[in-house]
């Protein structure tokens, strides 16, 4: 479906009128009076999510025990969710399983990566998300091999003189930015590195297609557009013909080959589930599981080219109040969020989310709308710029109460 930025909320209605994705939007059980355009740091709940996570604990939980790990198939879980998500990476359905958090299968995949690329050194951008810095340079230290923190955009460069591991976001978290993917592997694959790939800005919103960019390693979080809830656990991917080469930094027991014959000495199972490590999160496992049937019949590209459209929508109303854009204009170049810059930023934002529109600040000075196609309308985007033009005309952020902090911005 082709998008036309609306010049004025008439155009904007008209669009939401013949929206190919617009019946998802009841699909999610979003509050009255509230538009949300953080849908990259928390997606909302889906009906389909809260109902599974109610059938999970009421139901198995409380009725059956510690039988639900049988007759309810809580076992599986990690691997069946799994499976239903590979298709929104491009993903074979036996290549991903879901497991612990972002964090933690970034420690996993790069300390495996190093014995399949030419050397161990590990490389990391200086602006990619904290966390990613922080598990590579302490892998790095515990290691003790190289570690570069890169310039932004020169991740590749280094991996090129290397053949290390590179660790490399497809959607960068501030800018939102989209990274080449098959010509970031091209590199890879020519100098005898590897690339660890952070999806969690990128699953959902965009057309991630694993297997077409020839990706080996990836993993990225399903709170954000996937829509997983709160502390929902990450998901982890190989290459189905790199499984078998790699080993777990972190051999838990539930990634043994017979988890229940409690041996002492590990045996990696032969498949995906190798990077398995603790005992899975049930109810977690049990709401995402109801999110991702909101994607079963949706196409992504679709998804995509609406992101897209809601991100000119944001950049031309932001051109026109004198904002600085901080995100590719090139909509095939720029992910489901828009940055835009402005010194109060901070302010701004509470102004904002005083009337309403939640939106989401990045230090020091960064508004960030995420722009999530299956429950946003054009209208809703075009209203909160209303807004946020209202806000800037009687500097209304101008306010102490605007001020004050909270421990999660």
């Amino acid at each position: 479906m082709s998008y036309v930025i609306p010049a004025d909320r008439g155009e904007a209605e008209a669009l939401d009128s013949h929206d190919l994705l617009g019946h998802a939007r009841e699909l999610f059980d979003l509050p009255d009076g509230k538009t949300y355009l953080v849908g990259h740091s928390l997606g909302p709940a889906t009906h389909s999510a809260l109902d599974e996570l109610e059938r999970t604990a009421s139901g198995h939980w409380r009725n059956e025990l510690v039988k639900a790990w049988n007759s309810a198939g809580w076992f599986d879980l990690p691997r069946t969710v799994g499976a239903s998500l590979a298709r929104l990476i491009g993903a074979r359905q036996d290549e991903v399983i879901i497991a612990d958090s972002v964090s933690i299968n970034l420690f996993k995949l790069a300390a495996a990566a190093r014995s399949i690329a030419r050397t161990p050194a590990l490389i990391v951008e200086e602006d990619e998300f904290p966390t990613d810095q922080y598990i590579i340079e302490a892998l790095s230290q515990l290691s003790g091999r190289d570690f570069v923190r890169a310039k932004s955009g020169d991740g590749l460069a280094h991996l090129e003189r290397s053949g290390g591991v590179l660790v490399l976001s497809a959607v960068n978290y501030r800018s939102g930015e989209i990274r080449n993917m098959a010509a970031a592997e091209g590199v890879a694959h020519s100098s005898g590195g590897v690339i660890v790939w952070d999806l969690s800005h990128a699953t959902g919103v965009t057309d991630v297609n694993l297997q077409e960019a020839g990706a080996r390693l990836a993993t990225g979080c399903t709170y954000k557009y996937l829509n997983g809830g709160p502390g929902a656990p990450s998901f982890l991917y190989v290459r189905a013909d790199t499984i078998s080469r790699l080993e777990s930094p972190l051999p838990g027991w539930m990634g043994h080959e017979k988890p229940f014959a409690f041996e002492p000495v590990y045996a990696p199972a032969s498949g995906i589930q190798r990077f398995a490590s603790g005992t899975p999160p049930i109810l977690s496992l049990a709401a995402l599981s109801g999110a991702l049937e909101v994607f079963e019949s949706i196409d992504m590209s679709l998804v995509h080219d609406k992101a897209r459209a809601l991100g000119e929508l944001v950049i031309a109303r932001a051109d026109a109040l004198g904002l600085e854009v901080a995100s590719p204009r090139d909509g095939r170049r720029r992910g489901g969020h828009v940055s835009l810059r402005h010194p109060n930023g901070y302010e701004i934002v509470q102004a904002l989310i005083h009337r309403g529109i939640l939106a989401d600040f990045r230090e020091p000075d960064t508004i960030r709308f995420g722009l999530s196609p299956l429950f946003l309308r054009f209208t809703d985007v075009w209203d909160a710029l209303d807004a946020l033009a209202d806000i800037l005309a009687t500097r209304a952020w101008d306010d102490p109460a605007f001020r004050q902090r909270s421990k999660v911005t």
